[in-house]
Parts: C-alpha cells; structure tokens; sequence
C-alpha cells in the first residue's frame, strides 16, 4: 500500500511526506517543482517529476507503485495571483484536480485526502465559520477549490469514491525537526514574509490594508501550524482506510490574530524593528476569518500540539536562518 502525495515537494506537502514516513508509511511523491524543492523530499521516497494533470503519468504511477489512496496537495495558492489570472488558476487548480480524481477512479484508488481552503467561505458574516457555513467565495483562487469539491462529492455519489477535503486557514511554522518548511523565496505568507524580514531578506515587510471592520484595521486570520495539519491528514487517511464516509472537515484553532498582532510577535521573537510599509487592501483578501474546527477533534481526535503563535514564529525564524545558511553554502 503506497500513499501518493502530490505536490509532496512544496510546503504542506512535503510535511505529509515526513509525517506519513514517521510511522512507516511507503510514499511516492508528484511534483513538477513550480513551488516545491526536490531536495525536500526524503531520499527514501520515490519522487515523480510530473504534473497531476498528465493522467498517463498518474496512472503509471498508481500502477507501479501499488497506490491505494491520494492525498492531493499541488496547486496554485495566491489569491492576488488568481485575481489577475483567473484562467490559470481554473487550469491549474480545477482542471488538474478534475484529471487527477478522473484517473483515481479509474485506477481504482478509492480514497481520496483533498487540499481545500477557508478561501471557500468567501466573506463569512458570523465567526467562528463552521462547516455548514454558505460558501460564497470572493476570489478566483477559492472558487477554483470549490469546484474541486463539488466534483469530489459527485464523484463519492456516481463511483465507487470516498474522500475527505480539509479545508485549511492561514498555515505556518515549520517541521519542529527542522527537516522542512516554507522555501520559496517570494512566497506571500505573511509569517515567512515578516520572517524574511527580520533577518535581512526583505528591506522591509508590505502590510495590505488598515481600514478593514477589524479592532485595528488590519486583517484577521487563524493560523495553524503545519505539523498539526499534517496531522489531521494522517487522522483524515485512517479514517477512510476504516471504511468512513466522504466529509469535509476544517482545520484551524479557533482563534484569530490580526496582522498588526504577528508583526508585532516576530518583531518580539526576532529582536528586531523591522520597517513595515503600509499599502493599500489586496484584491480577494476577506477581512476576517476564523474557523470553528470542533467537528474534526469530536469525529478525528485531531489534538494540536502547537497552538501557540510565539513557537509558530520562532520555527518559522529558525527556517528562514536555515534555508540561509543552506542556500549560502
């Protein structure tokens, strides 16, 4: 039995890899590198240069490395980005995730973890969000995740197809093991960004609106950090292996922080008054966001270990010297 990560190269992906290999899982990777870094990958896994698109290729590799479940995590992440191309962003998010459900079935893997995202819920007018909160969202980028999950709920009612779609808040923090994290250079994650500059790697840090209907103006997110997201995908796996049936959980902590609030934390961890340059709103951002995640503790037994934003900032921190110091050698 072989789990097949794809996008297992990039940020949360390559966190489902160790957190699979840790109890002995056998894993093979997909990735064409757009995000993800090969060497993140552990040498022991069989790694797949690839797009989740190419049906032949997911094929090939369901057949030869005896895949019985997916946990799907490639795709294109930047709501701003899928303002400005839409088209891509359905291309590469709906239409390769249509591809790669199409080849699941026929290959006969029925069990199926999918990446989905708050971005769904849009504009929530009640927090926390729930489950059952209306999905209306307000950018490309959450619509093209949406789409993903209604064709895995049809797919679960015509096919022999079960799946669980997770969908996730604002991710953060890295490996504890600091085996991985969050290596691409430019990427808009707010933590890694203020992380960036706090030692050097940015001249200063762009802050996105100050007039939203938040206590100070600033964005609100509820961040998870990615060991306990790859957790829940561990728990997500074994309950369908158990024979549970499709659902969609969301993974979060109930609590929020604004964006002033983790500026001010790496600025506290980091020792550092980095200069922060405020700029207008972004086009897609919601104003506030967080998740009631009660659902995927009383039916998983999801349990955190890493609710605590000053240790997501200081392994954030601890990443961003490392990826220096490696890309320096």
């Amino acid at each position: 039995m072989t789990v097949l990560v794809t996008g297992g190269a990039g940020y949360i992906g390559s966190h489902m890899v160790h957190a699979l290999r840790d109890r002995g899982e056998r894993v093979a990777v997909l990735d064409n590198l757009s995000t993800g870094f090969a060497w993140a990958v552990p040498p022991d896994v069989a790694f797949f240069g690839g797009d989740v698109a190419d049906q032949d290729l997911v094929k090939r590799i369901i057949r030869d490395q005896e895949v019985t479940a997916i946990c799907h995590f490639a795709a294109k992440i930047v709501v701003p980005d899928s303002v400005a191309d839409p088209l891509g962003y359905y291309a590469g998010n709906t239409m390769a995730s249509r591809n790669l459900i199409d080849a699941a079935i026929k290959a006969g893997v029925n069990q199926f973890i999918f990446s989905s995202t708050a971005a769904t819920y849009g504009e929530p007018e009640i927090m926390p969000v729930s489950e059952d909160t209306p999905q209306v969202p307000c950018s490309p980028y959450g619509r093209s995740k949406l789409m993903t999950e209604w064709m895995l709920e049809d797919s679960a009612r015509a096919y022999d197809f079960r799946y669980v779609a997770l969908r996730y808040f604002n991710v953060a923090g890295a490996d504890p093991f600091g085996r991985t994290g969050q290596s691409t250079p430019n990427a808009t994650h707010l933590i890694k960004a203020a992380s960036q500059a706090a030692i050097g790697l940015r001249k200063h840090l762009d802050l996105y609106g100050t007039d939203y209907p938040t206590p100070d103006g600033t964005c609100v997110r509820d961040y998870i950090q990615v060991s306990d997201l790859a957790d829940a995908h561990v728990l997500a796996l074994n309950y369908l292996r158990s024979g549970g049936i499709s659902t969609v959980f969301n993974c979060g902590y109930g609590k929020g922080f604004s964006v002033r609030e983790v500026i001010d934390m790496v600025k506290k961890v980091s020792g550092v008054d980095f200069p922060v340059n405020v700029q207008g709103r972004r086009a897609g951002d919601a104003a506030a966001i967080v998740a009631k995640a009660d659902s995927i503790r009383q039916k998983l037994g999801w349990m955190p270990k890493h609710d605590d934003l000053e240790e997501i900032v200081r392994q954030a921190l601890r990443w961003e010297q490392h990826l220096r110091s490696r890309n320096a050698a």
